[in-house]
């Protein structure tokens, strides 16, 4: 068994003195008071452990740690209250065997703790090099470490003294200290130490990096707050008024702006975050857009109804000629409107060829309402978020198309038009169509949601009209919510007023001339319509009208003319030769040659459907550019006429023997459409019982297989194009029969119109 040796023993209350360690403590107790007396009468050796619980008064063996460490008293200063403060020195570690009491005198029965595992030279070098290198860098990062330690512990060549003098002046946690303190392996202690100091260096770091970003972004808030101080005592001082900030002034717009609880409630927690995020530019930045916008929208904001019914069709009969179906339907909206002061705003769509007015009277209609008008063109429209806008997490976000829209006008309930809807398409990122379908659905469009201002918007007050040149591209649920009006061709009648009540003083005014300047004959303005323009509606009219003013302008600068009158005879000086000639009707009857009726989007045309029977092998050629629809009419007919080959005295083998070949002339013109049928069969039945057709006759219509005759389309444009063509007989489906009380006898005028149900009645009213 170890030595033992009997000191003076010492509970210390959350301290841990080790080997080589000086520090102070103050000692009250009686008992650690008579201890230290019997101490300094003797070698001045005491016995220091620290004690488990620092609430325990009196002490017992197992109320101490068995491990600490005997030290020299150095000095001893006397305080008031029985208070003494002792320096001591730490010398060796000692292991605590027996506590004993005598006159009031702890002493302690203890042995010395000798180290073990003493490493090899180099090993125990490179320890203690190692371990010298850390403690520096420990000391260079702790501002508070006497930097004088780093030489002092490098004169150590002892590692044991070198672990003994860095865990006496690293201040350690007391369990941290306690657990040196019992090691007793010089290489675990060392290691043990090297791991805590390593701690400490990276606490240090840590802290350090703390710090700076925390003096960071202290300066830079000093900063700022300094600058604005010194921008608000400017403004004091040149006496300017707007010291108040922008919060300031959110809030004070907020509290006048007219709009439901739950944009002012959003507007609040958005001011609130604008104020608390001041010191960051970027997202103070990004929320004061967004209350500006919601600040900017017309919530409840609406314009005064005006609702002369009186006023808005003299407006509408002044910048449109016709268009009765249109201007009934505004007038009808209007007589609603004043008998119930309110009501959903009907959502129009006007579908017609290009050129026939429909984006103009979206302008008179606003005029005639007395609305903000407002366009959106939605051509080529392919994102979804054009109509609903961004979200605010996406850089450069923004409100739709629509809530801009509604923005810019200023009132909820704008007269609002989208343009060429049928052009809008779809791509990856969303379904512009379903976009639209809740912008024009009454029932959803009263709490339309925009991605970007996050509030319901409300809708239903908007008064939408939307143009469309063809109803094919628009998906059924959007077309189901839109109320469609057809606005057809214009006749040349319709032409001759529009070209002379608007278009032609519009071009005079815009060339800079006077009414008395420039004149066009009624003739020549004819002869202008039907053989310089060949449209449905007028833009290609109004080109020319605009060709004739420039060069009218030029004349009358260089020939000093005072005026120029324009008539049917110097109408090709002016725009050359005559462009375009109507299809006129043949000349005499003949076999195989029938007239059709077309509809093109720029209005009707007539064409001739030729047919050849030649001897061969029973095949059908079909020429002309025909699409499928006109080819599979063909295929019908020629079925029909085999069922039929018996009534007519054709033989049995006759279409195994004969080739059958039905051209339409102008090849480089695509054809396709449903209206073909009972024309090719006609003029297949012509040339295979060589029966002559007549010359003043047309027609249209599809067939079936028995020869029933099918409904068509665009009736108006076709008797528009027979009539050009100079034809007096049209023969049309017994189903079209009601569209002709529609049409204005202007278009009837002249034509003898023959209904038909039935191939037989067609044979009757074609064959001579």
């Amino acid at each position: 068994m170890p030595e033992q040796i009997r000191l003076p023993m010492i509970p210390l209350r959350g301290m841990v003195i080790l080997p080589e360690m000086v520090t102070h403590f103050d000692v009250s107790r009686e008992r650690s008071l008579k201890a230290l007396e019997e101490a300094m009468q003797g070698e001045q050796k005491v016995f220091l452990t620290a004690q488990r619980e620092i609430e325990t008064e009196v002490p017992e063996i197992e109320d101490v740690f068995a491990y600490g460490c005997v030290a020299t008293v150095k000095q001893i200063i006397k305080l008031p209250n029985k208070i003494s403060r002792v320096l001591v020195a730490g010398e060796y570690r000692g292991v605590l065997d027996e506590m004993v009491t005598e006159d009031d005198i702890v002493y302690g029965i203890i042995h010395v703790l000798e180290d073990v595992d003493q490493p090899e030279y180099l090993d125990e070098e490179a320890m203690r090099r190692s371990l010298i290198d850390l403690y520096k860098v420990y000391l260079g990062r702790n501002p508070k470490a006497a930097k004088e330690l780093a030489a002092q512990v490098e004169d150590i060549k002892s590692l044991q003294v070198v672990l003994d003098e860095i865990a006496a002046n690293v201040p350690f946690a007391l369990a941290q200290s306690q657990a040196i303190l019992e090691e007793n392996s010089l290489i675990k202690r060392y290691e043990l130490i090297s791991e805590l100091l390593t701690n400490e260096v990276r606490i240090q770091e840590i802290k350090e990096e703390i710090q700076s970003k925390v003096k960071e972004r202290v300066d830079k808030n000093q900063r700022e707050y300094i600058l604005r101080e010194q921008i608000k005592l400017i403004r004091e001082e040149l006496g300017d008024d707007s010291t108040i900030s922008d919060a300031d002034e959110f809030s004070a717009e907020a509290a006048k702006l007219k709009a439901p609880q739950e944009v002012k409630d959003k507007l609040a927690k958005e001011i609130k975050r604008f104020r608390s995020s001041m010191s960051s530019p970027a997202e103070s930045g990004v929320t004061r857009t967004y209350i500006e916008t919601l600040l900017e929208m017309p919530w409840d904001k609406r314009a005064k109804e005006h609702n002369d019914i009186a006023y808005a069709k003299q407006v509408l009969d002044e910048d449109h000629y016709g268009l009765d179906q249109v201007k009934e339907r505004i007038l009808e909206y209007l007589a609603v409107r004043s008998l119930t002061k309110k009501g959903d705003a009907p959502i129009l769509c006007l579908v017609g060829p290009p050129g026939t007015g429909k984006t103009s009277i979206a302008k008179s209609l606003s005029r005639a309402l007395k609305k903000p008008y407002v366009r959106i063109s939605l051509g080529g429209v392919r994102d979804e978020a054009e109509i609903r806008g961004h979200r605010k997490t996406y850089v450069g976000a923004m409100p739709g198309r629509i809530a801009t829209s509604i923005r810019s006008a200023g009132v909820k309930n704008p007269l609002m038009l989208l343009d060429e809807i049928d052009k809008v398409s779809n791509d990856y990122k969303g379904d512009t169509f379903s976009a639209l379908l809740e912008v024009l659905d009454s029932e959803q469009n009263v709490k339309f949601r925009d991605h970007y201002l996050e509030v319901p918007l409300d809708l239903s007050e908007v008064l939408f009209i939307t143009t469309a040149n063809s109803l094919q591209t628009i998906p059924r649920p959007l077309l189901d919510r839109m109320e469609v009006i057809e606005i057809s061709s214009y006749t040349g009648n319709e032409k001759m007023h529009i070209a002379t009540e608007h278009l032609l003083p519009k071009q005079i005014k815009r060339h800079g001339l006077k009414p008395d300047q420039f004149t066009i004959s009624k003739n020549a303005l004819w002869s202008l319509i039907n053989g310089y323009t060949k449209e449905a509606g007028v833009r290609q009219l109004e080109r020319r009208l605009g060709e004739l003013c420039r060069k009218a302008a030029r004349e009358m600068l260089e020939d000093k003319k005072k005026a120029v009158q324009i008539t049917e005879r110097n109408l090709v000086a002016y725009l050359g030769k005559v462009k375009y000639k109507a299809q006129q009707k043949n000349g005499e009857d003949e076999i195989g040659i029938v007239r059709g009726l077309a509809w093109t989007p720029v209005g009707g045309d007539t064409l001739q459907i030729e047919v050849n029977v030649m001897p061969g092998t029973g095949e059908v050629s079909l020429t002309g550019q025909l699409g499928d629809v006109m080819k599979e009419s063909a295929k019908t007919g020629i079925s029909y006429l085999r069922s039929v080959a018996e009534r007519h005295q054709i033989a049995e083998d006759y279409f195994k023997k004969h080739d059958v070949h039905i051209h339409i002339p102008e090849g480089a013109v695509p054809k396709d459409g449903p209206s073909a049928g009972i024309t090719m069969a006609t003029a297949m039945l012509s040339a295979i019982t060589e029966k002559y057709v007549r010359a003043d006759l047309a027609m249209t219509g599809e067939i079936t297989l028995r020869g029933r005759v099918l409904p068509i389309g665009g009736l108006k444009e076709k008797l528009l194009a027979a009539k050009n063509a100079g034809i007096m007989h049209v023969i049309i489906p017994k189903e079209n029969e009601v569209d002709l009380g529609e049409l204005s006898s202007e278009i009837t005028k002249g034509l003898t119109i023959h209904p038909v149900s039935t191939m037989d009645e067609v044979e009757k009213l074609a064959f001579v």
